[in-house]
């Protein structure tokens, strides 16, 4: 158990929990997110079954929890299709009698430092409140867009029957998705930057087998999969539907989607053409897709999909800068000079990456003058090639120490496809 025994004598310790300390972290997590904190038996098993407790951490004080931390191991694909290792951050709370008194900055630092002497490569989060986190050196490094569709405006063949390209669209049982879905899932993260991995609990939370009491009741989806003309699955969706009013005996049903993933174009057009087509759905909520996912140009009118939500998503702290920027592929071969800073003295430094070369790319520490200069924030924005390092040169967030520099850093970072996020965590 690891137990930090206080912060200026304020008596409030950080530790690791125990068995029979899960019932009362709970309670505190579900206070921290304003849900209600009655916690069940049941609840208790789910999670100690489900996590590993020793990466399981929070602030007690007077007999009671008041703040909640948590990580796991998760790996990340990286431009190019390479996975690295990452300290997933998750379940982060303060009660609100606790506030200002840096509880979090004193379970997150804890952790950061152990992420990096266990060899992890970055850590990741995604952050219910966006001002929280760059000042402990995450940058936003991925974004979501959310559409509502309306189908009647979509303006696709009525009479569509199926795809046309020889391949099939099925539903599945939940069976059929967990045999489907989670090689499918492993193939889909290796083609996304931004994708993480999903392990077994996951699943059983996609479909309803681990649940806790204070989640809304569980109401079954529908799963479809396409397969191509060879028989091969190469994409998944699951969604939900709700009923609508009818008014004047017209349908007005709705359509939710909570998850679909393809390996090819052709799966992720025939899914969504699919979803549009389906009787008496007027409505379709895509809920969170990469922010320039292919349905608005599947659609005849794309203007029939309008944006409902468009945000931050993942965010990303580099813990070895080295080993990041040495995992990714790059659109172009050349080099670049980074000076990190890095106040928490994790991976700060001057480091020359030298990408496209013939002997492959490589990053490792220097003494030569920077080319620019910014912060583990900016670097995390940066890393998986969604971000432009001339917007941040522009807005003062890096520094460009040689003209054309920022320039320099797009032509080499930026990728052609920008990187997504499909799971919460």
């Amino acid at each position: 158990m690891i137990r930090d025994p206080g912060g200026a004598g304020d008596g409030i310790e950080i530790r690791t929990l125990a068995e029979d300390d899960v019932a009362g972290w709970l309670a505190a997590l579900q206070t921290g997110f304003l849900r209600p904190p009655a916690v069940t038996a049941e609840d208790v098993a789910t999670f100690t079954g489900s996590r590993d407790l020793a990466r399981v951490r929070g602030a007690y004080d007077g007999g009671r929890w008041v703040g909640t931390y948590r990580s796991f191991d998760q790996e990340l694909t990286v431009p190019g299709g390479a996975a690295v290792p990452a300290c997933a951050v998750s379940s982060v709370t303060v009660s609100p009698t606790h506030r200002r008194r840096g509880l979090l900055t004193r379970m997150l630092t804890a952790d950061l430092a152990a992420a990096k002497e266990r060899g992890d490569v970055v850590a990741s989060l995604i952050a219910a409140e966006y001002p929280i986190y760059g000042r402990y050196g995450f940058g936003p490094a991925t974004w979501i867009t959310d559409y509502e569709v309306s189908t009647r405006r979509a303006q696709l063949d009525p009479r569509y029957a199926g795809p046309d390209d020889g391949g099939s669209v099925e539903l599945l049982d939940t069976a059929g998705l967990l045999a489907i879905g989670p090689p499918l899932h492993d193939r889909f993260r290796r083609l996304v930057p931004g994708a993480v991995d999903r392990g077994a609990h996951r699943w059983q939370v996609h479909t309803g087998a681990a649940r806790f009491s204070v989640d809304e009741p569980w109401v079954e989806p529908f799963y479809a999969v396409y397969r191509s003309a060879a028989g091969e699955p190469e994409g998944v969706v699951t969604y939900r539907a709700k009923w609508g009013e009818w008014p004047g005996k017209l349908p007005d049903d709705r359509l939710t989607v909570t998850d679909l993933i393809a390996v090819t174009p052709a799966a992720e057009r025939a899914l969504w053409r699919y979803l549009v087509s389906i009787d008496w759905a007027t409505t379709l909520h895509t809920g969170h897709r990469a922010p320039d996912d292919l349905l608005p140009l599947c659609l005849g009118d794309p203007r029939a999909a309008r944006v409902t939500a468009h945000a931050d998503f993942l965010w990303l702290r580099p813990l070895d800068v080295p080993r990041l920027l040495e995992a990714r592929d790059y659109a172009a071969s050349g080099s670049l000079v980074l000076d990190v800073h890095d106040p928490a003295g994790l991976a700060g430094g001057r480091f020359l990456l030298d990408a496209g070369g013939p002997g492959g790319t490589g990053c490792s520490a220097t003494d030569r003058p920077a080319d620019l200069a910014l912060s583990t924030a900016e670097l995390g924005r940066l890393c998986l090639g969604d971000e432009s390092a001339v917007r941040l040169a522009a807005l003062g967030l890096v520094d460009e120490e040689r003209p054309g520099a920022a320039a320099r850093a797009d032509a080499l970072l930026r990728t052609s496809r920008r990187p997504w996020c499909p799971d919460i965590f």
